[in-house]
């Protein structure tokens, strides 16, 4: 067998590049490393981000993560040789030149646990090693000769896989009370004995039991506005009430979130509920999207064939994760976020279903399904941990009406409005209709996969029911008037083909008409424009596919109706396995349906009078200049009015919750943003303010000397600021164009300071797995957008300092200009604009031992923002040497141990705004 001591390790950063040999390591040039790699197999860690190193995207060896992903399928693993090491029981390394010798190291250890009889992950190893081999995956040689051949056949995952079964539905909830006393001692039994007592926690427990009481009037739900700053221990807070509501009631409590960083959080803290993970695993579900889920119809497919190279390789590494994932979530839950993204773009969307072609009952492994088994199991649990747009969709449309959410916990209830802003949007573009039209018809020409069109998934329908096949047929007939493959190019080049090509034609010739007289068709970014006042083309364009889309809606309707009344008249064919499919199919068609007559709707708009209630506007969506979609897109002007009526009011008990829930204003904002103002009695208020010394531990910077624009300047502002910090530090931009230019600026200075630099948009690497690296090495920092200014809990010394590149004003869109506009102008903005800011600084201090610096480049923060940070916080307007002085002082103090307080400046100093009036004006 081969010795993995003696391969090759190759490490690369932005600080250098190491290879070992033997026993000798040795610094090369891009162009060395790069010619020995191609020369011979060579140990690494992280392919694509060391072959982003090199400059070498192709790069690929003896991954150590591919191996680690085989050995422990659902094992947690930071992907980094600090990580490695920690999770090996090796030492770290000191410097990066030490990391090729670890690589070997741990290449040794992992080979050596194949042959071990502790190797918890066996079954299934041997026929997995056999697969790959035959796929040429690089390990196999290593691997294959190390695992003993099974005495028996191993057991393949889908027979492996247990069976969900039928249960009864379950009864209506008991009508109860909670006595506070019962609250608070569930609080004490969740927080655990000699745990410090928390008078702001107690008090959110008490309060929170009000979405647990009876329904006292029709369409009111009992509902609570909860704003509980950081460290109040909401997450407690509300399990205790809802854990002893859910045992008493005998019903479900739905807990949404908006990001999933919290969904997993939660799932950790249901331990404290149930300490059996049996236990724990019944009464406490998570429930996402289909498409969250590996589909073991696709994987099946992938496996046997539909893929091929590296990415047939990923399947077979999915299979093994599989057959010991908890939940077969593939996207947050226990498949690593690294694995995919080591196989760059070959094939794990494939793997879930994304395109709502599920055949329920018609697949092989309905009964093993993920999916159904977790929408089983949610039924009979206590405690339902979903996400807003799920429980939205669920309420609205779900197929489990039996399951609508009647008791609801929104976490992070600051993002509601706009989880219904985009729950019920519509849009009317090429890539929906293309979707549409491969749902009804299937593949057409040479097109691969396994993808079935409503014939073939309805085919014993279509055999047995005449009506219901010439429905079927008379459907797909339709449906050749949506756009088909090459649509792009087709209506780009002026060439539509069919109504619905012809109006995205159209509507991309307004587009543009429209920017080029303001200047921006030439900007590279996306277009658009409002609805409004269209020419005679675009009209009648609209007309044409509006006849077009009536012509598909008539016998998706004709056949809805066959199928219930197959249902209902239950011919002897009609057995379990077929009612399961034509009431899943029902379902799907009526989510067709309600798409079609929306966009109808739409349509009708174009030529007639506005909706006063909608927001509707056209696009051309474009990446670098290159298009990929054009559409027309409506948005509810006030999206929590059909929040309000799909799930507020049919809902017994509601509770909304967030540190930052008022968004920067008052409550009048919060029952605006929160759908509470559409309630017949309005909602109950609760706050408490967080218990942290923000004014002794935390302080914000307004650096007032950075031009805006500049990018040099700004760079080198992150650079000088991330090395007075020792790392730590979270950097936070409002475009990804300048997050890339900052980072291919700063990285190789800061790597040759020791100091890793990781970013959003560069790294080919998830948002998950990003965080969680930042979050392991406390001299490592964090570039990125939106998605980590709110939801990312890293607390300790991992986290000092976060950088915003300005203020985060919204952008200029159609939709924000005209809820600007009923929002009542600059207030609007400002609101905005302060609960961005409040997010942002909520990631700073997350314990009450936390300590930091907030800091903003940029002059033109107004003082009447200032009001986003908690009160007493101190606010500077200095120099960026000041900034500098500061921060670098506090790592200093830091370092010593000394607890001197950050914040003995006083709020803003006494020092008067240093950016011009004009700036003060914004």
């Amino acid at each position: 067998m081969i010795d993995p001591a003696t391969l090759p390790a190759l490490h690369a950063s932005h600080g250098g590049i190491w290879w070992r040999e033997g026993d000798r390591t040795q610094a090369l040039a891009k162009g060395q490393a790069i010619a020995r790699t191609a020369e011979t197999p060579v140990l690494l860690l992280n392919a694509p981000l060391t072959g982003q190193r090199l400059g070498y995207p192709e790069l690929n060896g003896l991954d150590l993560l591919e191996l680690w992903a085989f050995l422990h399928p659902s094992r947690f693993l930071v992907p980094t040789p600090k990580g490695l090491a920690e999770a090996l029981g090796l030492p770290a390394p000191t410097s990066e030149s030490d990391i090729p010798a670890l690589l070997q190291q741990g290449a040794a250890l992992l080979l050596g646990r194949l042959e071990s009889p502790d190797w918890s992950e066996r079954e299934g190893g041997w026929t997995s090693a056999q697969a790959l081999h035959r796929l040429r995956w690089p390990w196999s040689p290593l691997v294959a000769p190390r695992i003993a051949r099974p005495k028996e056949a191993e057991r393949w995952l889908f027979s492996k896989l247990p069976e969900w079964e039928e249960a009864q539905p379950r009864p209506a909830p008991r009508t109860i009370s909670l006595k506070e006393d019962q609250i608070l001692a569930r609080l004490d039994a969740l927080t655990g004995a000699g745990a410090e007592p928390r008078p702001g926690q107690r008090a959110y427990a008490a309060a929170a039991s009000a979405a647990f009481t009876p329904r006292k009037h029709r369409d009111q739900p009992n509902m609570l506005l909860a704003e509980a700053g950081t460290g109040i221990g909401k997450t407690l807070g509300y399990l205790a009430p809802a854990s002893l509501w859910a045992s008493e009631a005998q019903g479900t409590v739905w807990v949404s979130t908006y990001t999933k960083a919290l969904q997993r959080q939660l799932d950790r803290e249901s331990l404290r509920l149930f300490p059996d993970p049996a236990v724990a695993a019944k009464r406490v579900v998570v429930r996402k999207g289909r498409e969250n889920y590996l589909c073991l119809l696709n994987l099946e497919d992938a496996l046997q064939g539909g893929f091929t190279g590296r990415a047939a390789i990923l399947a077979q590494l999915v299979a093994r994760w599989a057959a010991f994932s908890k939940d077969g979530d593939m996207v947050g839950g226990d498949l690593p976020g690294w694995l995919p993204t080591l196989f760059r773009r070959n094939g794990s969307t494939a793997l879930t279903d994304r395109r709502g072609e599920c055949i329920y009952a018609g697949c092989p492994h309905y009964r093993k399904c993920f999916i159904e088994r977790s929408a089983r199991a949610s039924a009979d649990a206590d405690i339902v941990i979903a996400n807003h747009a799920l429980v939205m969709i669920n309420a609205a449309r779900g197929r489990e009406t039996g399951q609508r959410p009647q008791r609801i916990i929104f976490d992070e209830g600051h993002h509601l409005f706009d989880a219904a802003d985009s729950t019920f949007s519509v849009a009317l573009s090429g890539q929906e209709a293309i979707e549409l039209r491969r749902w009804i018809m299937g593949p057409e020409g040479g097109s691969r996969g396994r993808r079935r069109g409503l014939a073939a998934r309805l085919s014993d329908l279509a055999s047995y029911d005449e009506e219901g096949g010439q429905a079927i047929r008379a459907a797909v007939d339709a449906a050749q008037a949506l756009p088909a493959d090459e649509w792009l190019k087709r209506v780009v080049a002026g060439e539509p083909f069919g109504p619905l090509e012809a109006l995205l034609a159209a509507v991309r010739g307004t587009v543009y008409t429209r920017a080029e007289a303001t200047g921006e068709a030439d900007a590279g970014y996306g277009l658009e424009t409002e609805l409004a006042e269209p020419d005679g083309a675009l009209v009648e364009a609209a007309q044409e596919a509006a006849l077009a889309l009536d012509a598909l809606i008539k016998p998706l309707v004709r056949l809805s109706r066959r199928m219930e009344a197959v249902i209902e008249d239950a011919p002897d064919w009609l057995d379990g396995a077929a009612r399961a499919r034509v009431e899943g199919a029902i379902a799907s068609l009526g989510w067709r349906r309600d798409l079609i007559a929306a966009w109808l709707a739409l349509l009708a708009r174009i030529g007639g009078p506005a909706d006063p209630d909608y927001v509707d506007w056209m696009t051309v969506d474009r990446v670098e200049g290159r298009e990929y979609d054009i559409g027309i897109h409506r948005h509810w002007l006030d999206p929590t009015r059909p929040l309000a009526e799909t799930v507020l009011k049919p809902a017994q008990g509601v509770l909304l919750t967030s540190a930052t829930l008022k968004g920067g204003g008052d409550w009048s904002n919060a029952e605006a943003r929160s759908g509470a103002i559409h309630l017949p009695h309005g909602a109950e208020r609760f706050e408490a303010a967080s218990p942290f010394d923000y004014p002794g531990r935390a302080e914000v910077l307004i650096v007032t000397d950075i031009k805006r624009g500049d990018i040099a300047a700004l760079s080198g502002a992150y650079g000088r600021l991330i090395e007075a910090a020792g790392g730590g530090t979270l950097g936070l931009f409002t475009a990804i164009r300048r997050l890339r230019a900052v980072h291919a600026r700063i990285a190789d200075r800061l790597a040759r300071a020791g100091l890793p630099l990781y970013a959003q948009h560069v790294d080919p690497m998830d948002t998950g797995t990003l965080v969680d690296i930042f979050r392991d090495d406390p001299r490592a920092s964090l570039l990125g957008t939106d998605a980590l200014r709110d939801g990312v809990d890293v607390p300790g010394h991992s986290l000092r300092l976060v950088v915003m590149e300005g203020v985060p004003w919204s952008k200029p869109t159609v939709l924000h200009a005209a809820r600007r506009l009923a929002g009542g102008g600059s207030a609007y903005d400002d609101r905005l604009i302060r609960a961005r800011l409040a997010q942002a600084f909520g990631r700073l201090i997350r314990r009450a031992e936390d300590k930091g610096h907030f800091v903003i480049l940029s002059a033109a923060l107004p003082s009447r923002l200032l009001s986003a940070f908690p009160p007493g916080t101190p606010i500077r307007r200095l120099t960026l040497d000041e900034a500098i002085i500061a921060v670098s002082g506090a790592a200093h103090r830091e370092t010593l141990g000394e607890p001197a307080p950050l914040g003995h400046q006083g709020r803003e100093s006494g020092l008067p705004p240093s950016g011009t009036p004009e700036q003060e004006r914004q």
